[in-house]
């Protein structure tokens, strides 16, 4: 759907639950609250408009392609996605740079994100974006040690990986996340709105893990600052927040939890 306030501006819903925003005139607007975090992340891993190798699990309308695109040309971007008419209706009506001779700008190809970690060379990626949903739940694959240390493996030294999740009160498949990412990354922040953070209501989570220290105080300022304000959660906060919550294993993996009835639906 247009946005009928703002000019090149386009809304991807799936089954009523809004997906993906893209400004095909300005690729560096971000309109949803997850989709600024992460690109702060993004901002904040390298030097501005120094080129990077990313991998991204679940492409929607391809959004932080886009932007990682703009802000960081010559970047190589490979994008896996599921949903292969999903991919040809977004190629169709709201296409996207592709790739050149060498390389750089984006690929989008049609699989399972787990499939697809497990064929990429080792130490290829200097950040890995996993935001998978099947209609409004992360499938249970995509949730256990076992699949974060495929994310590790593709990543160079001191590279990150960055899981855009959601939950609701009181937060036990967030906390179980936290947990599994600090099974294989020594380094993890957890990036929330208070109010979610404070278990009042359901909205997005992202975790972030790396091999190297993380900039936990530009991250902070940032999230801090946007328009949509999300508190950091890290070291000895994280610690208390996971509390004694195991890992998840995939013998013991589940979905996501639902959202509440109307939660991201639009009129």
């Amino acid at each position: 759907m247009p946005d009928l306030d703002r000019d090149g501006g386009w809304l991807l819903t799936l089954d009523g639950t809004p997906q993906s925003y893209v400004d095909l005139a300005d690729p560096t607007h971000l309109e949803f609250e997850y989709t600024r975090r992460l690109g702060h992340l993004a901002d904040a891993l390298a030097p501005a408009e120094q080129p990077l190798d990313v991998l991204h699990l679940g492409g929607g309308a391809l959004t932080l392609p886009r932007y990682l695109a703009a802000t960081r040309p010559g970047s190589r971007q490979r994008v896996v996605e599921v949903d292969g008419p999903l991919l040809e209706l977004v190629a169709e009506h709201l296409p996207w740079p592709g790739p050149d001779p060498d390389g750089a700008g984006i690929a989008a190809t049609v699989g399972d994100a787990r499939a697809a970690l497990a064929e990429l060379p080792a130490g290829s990626r200097d950040l890995v974006i996993a935001d998978v949903f099947h209609g409004s739940r992360t499938p249970a694959h995509l949730t256990s040690v076992e699949f974060v240390r495929l994310a590790a493996a593709v990543l160079r030294e001191g590279g990150c990986y960055a899981a855009n999740l959601a939950d609701g009160p009181p937060l036990a498949f967030a906390r179980a996340q936290a947990a599994t990412v600090r099974a294989v990354f020594p380094y993890v922040c957890l990036v929330a709105e208070a109010s979610v953070l404070r278990g009042r209501r359901y909205g997005n989570v992202l975790l972030a893990g790396s091999t190297a220290p993380l900039p936990a105080a530009e991250l902070a300022r940032l999230f801090a600052g946007d328009i949509f304000p999300a508190r950091l959660v890290a070291e000895e906060d994280l610690t208390e927040l996971v509390g004694r919550t195991a890992p998840v294993t995939d013998a013991d993996a589940t979905d996501s939890p639902p959202p509440p009835d109307g939660a991201f639906s639009v009129g």
